[in-house]
């Protein structure tokens, strides 16, 4: 049960009690802990599996509006899913053929360009060799057994060799992942009803669909709002990258599109991206900084007043909470991670509001 802020000053307290019920016996929380524990040790571990299986469920829940439209056009199940992810990968796939050229343009300019941002960026000189020296001896405080100056080279064939590891890893969740959604979408509600069917209670088992349905009907309206509006921004971003003569204004939209999915991360990355890029291509330093002004300015207007109002309605999240999830879930599994983190936040606070032993950890989640 949600309250709004006059109905919770008026609320009497054994009401909100007896809503809210807080555990009392220190074994169910000491188990719950560990479970807890168990289950966060599990994702780390077993990422390689974990990770591709939650984000094919996110993803499922992105397409799900579009597959319930083909359901009703009487397409098959399989080919219904065989042609959105078809359709989902064929875009990304377009999408990263489409810049491959003007990345790799951009990633010749940049040796022969780092003198000139150095030069046009003198002014952290001074700070940045005091912060790199203070680091430095804060390691050679912490460095045992080898000598503080002696650095280990990288070669080339080392070089390479991680680069293809990463390629590798990359194209084997990606593989899972595509799997994942697959079976996903072609088993449909087949594991509700499994659970409907072996819940003891009526009750139990109308909560069950309840909780379903609501993560399905919130979780997919948010990722499709926000798609949209990441969409906008990258519109909106190419736009900018053109008229303010950066070029490539489809690498940099693509760029705008992929990074506003992790919140205040990305963004924070796309300003020093763009500020670099402006301070390549443009002499004059006022026009060089417009670019990443310009857009900081569209963040500002699509992250703090555009989205918040589309999405106030569905649910509201606790914003330290937020924070907090996206640097949790960017140590356990890096971008991915961040990407994923506010819709399990938001999927956590819905079944948390669903089920009575949970509802106070609901209301500390919200907004």
């Amino acid at each position: 049960m949600t309250y709004s802020d006059r109905e919770v000053d008026t609320a009497p307290a054994d009401e909100l009690l007896a809503d809210m019920p807080l555990p009392g016996d220190p074994k169910t929380i000491f188990l719950g802990g560990l479970f807890a524990l168990a289950l966060l040790t599990t994702a780390y571990i077993a990422s390689e599996i974990v990770l591709p299986l939650v984000f094919a469920f996110v993803l499922k829940l992105l397409v799900q509006p579009i597959f319930r439209i083909l359901e009703r056009l009487r397409v098959p199940r399989a080919i219904a899913a065989l042609l959105l992810i078809l359709a989902l990968f064929g875009a990304i796939v377009g999408l990263g053929t489409a810049i491959s050229g003007p990345a790799g343009n951009w990633a010749g300019k940049l040796p022969e360009g780092v003198p000139r941002l150095e030069e046009r960026m003198s002014f952290l000189r001074g700070p940045i060799n005091t912060s790199q020296q203070f680091l430095q001896q804060i390691e050679n405080i912490g460095a045992s057994g080898a000598h503080p100056d002696a650095v280990s080279p990288v070669g080339g064939a080392a070089l390479l060799a991680t680069v293809f590891a990463g390629t590798r890893s990359f194209a084997s969740g990606l593989l899972t992942t595509v799997l994942f959604l697959y079976f996903l979408l072609v088993s449909g509600d087949t594991f509700l009803r499994r659970l409907v069917e072996i819940l003891p209670r009526f009750s139990s088992k109308r909560q069950a669909v309840d909780i379903s349905q609501q993560i399905e009907s919130d979780i997919s309206a948010y990722l499709v709002t926000i798609s949209t509006m990441n969409a906008a921004v990258g519109v909106a971003t190419a736009l900018v990258m053109w008229l303010t003569g950066v070029g490539d204004p489809i690498l940099w939209g693509t760029l705008a599109f992929f990074l506003n999915y992790a919140p205040i991360l990305g963004p924070a990355v796309g300003v020093v991206v763009f500020l670099f890029a402006g301070l390549l291509s443009i002499d004059t330093l006022w026009l060089a900084i417009l670019p990443a002004a310009l857009y900081l300015a569209i963040h500002l207007a699509e992250g703090e007043t555009i989205t918040p109002l589309l999405l106030a309605r569905r649910f509201t999240l606790n914003p330290v909470l937020v924070i907090f999830s996206l640097v949790f879930w960017y140590w356990m599994w890096g971008i991915a991670g961040a990407i994923l983190s506010v819709p399990m936040l938001a999927i956590a606070k819905i079944v948390c509001d669903r089920i009575r032993t949970f509802a106070a950890l609901g209301h500390f989640l919200e907004g």
